[in-house]
């Protein structure tokens, strides 16, 4: 993480940051998180990751204390960055990386890191999914709406990166993202009761309607429906679209042309 931070607008230092300043949002977990790419000082569908924020925060208004709404602004949050970016050398005016919001205990905190060594290899050359784990996800769950401080769930399964199933067994998502699959000519994502996190990117594909003539389409993916996927794709804030190449065992070719075309719509509506 780099040394500049900014705190409900107002810039810092990191090491200037007390816990006491935060004690139920980093003790307990109550507060939520935003993580989006910024390219070249500006930040990618930064509209969209605030008003998902104001949604969870609104979802939890009686256990988690958000920020006054003024820093919540679009235009608030975009001055920060900006003031972020001038005061830090290591950051600059033309920064590329990661973005981080944080809301909880009335505070909102900004905060950057450098793009994982990996994320061009990943863009380039896809992933692998090789497992799946159906014992922590249930249908309807909405919690897992939410991007909560509480991301052990996730954290636990990140370097394994299985496939979770609901209790159903049908898809929800991976770790840090959420899954279109090929089936037939239609692009499928499994819906947000399945559960699986609202994605900012994965609303952009669906509000788009089609990718590379596909139909894009939220229905329910049972596990055994995976056997059919020509292609498949992870999306998420960072990596925007990541090709899976193997999909349990089998390789899927036509996903890294899918995934390739996925990314450049997404850079358009950027």
């Amino acid at each position: 993480m780099f040394g500049t931070v900014a705190v409900n607008g107002a810039v810092h230092r990191l090491e200037e940051l007390r816990l006491q300043d935060f004690p139920s949002a980093f003790f307990f977990g109550a507060g939520f998180f935003e993580t989006f790419l910024v390219r070249d000082g500006a930040p990618m569908f930064l509209e969209r990751h605030l008003a998902r924020l104001r949604t969870s925060l609104a979802a939890h208004g009686g256990c988690v204390h958000g920020p006054p709404a003024e820093v919540l602004a679009p235009a608030a949050v975009r001055e920060a960055l900006g003031r972020c970016l001038e005061a830090d050398a290591a950051l600059g005016p033309g920064f590329t990386g990661v973005g981080k919001l944080t809301a909880g205990d009335g505070r909102l905190l900004l905060s950057f890191r450098s793009l994982s060594p990996n994320h061009e290899h990943l863009q380039r050359h896809g992933r692998s999914l090789d497992s799946v784990e159906d014992t922590c996800y249930r249908r309807g769950d909405r919690t897992l709406q939410h991007k909560s401080l509480s991301y052990l769930r996730q954290h636990l399964h990140m370097e394994r990166m299985p496939v979770f199933l609901n209790e159903a067994g049908e898809v929800c998502e991976v770790p840090n993202a959420n899954l279109f699959l090929q089936l037939g000519e239609v692009l499928v994502t499994p819906p947000v009761d399945a559960p699986c996190l609202p994605g900012i990117i994965r609303e952009v594909l669906l509000e788009a309607g089609h990718v590379a003539g596909l139909p894009v389409v939220e229905q329910p993916v049972h596990l055994s429906r995976l056997n059919d996927a020509r292609a498949c794709f992870l999306t998420n804030s960072v990596g925007l679209a990541i090709a899976v190449t193997h999909l349990l065992g089998r390789s899927l070719p036509e996903s890294l042309g899918l995934a390739e075309d996925t990314r450049k719509l997404i850079e358009s509506a950027g």
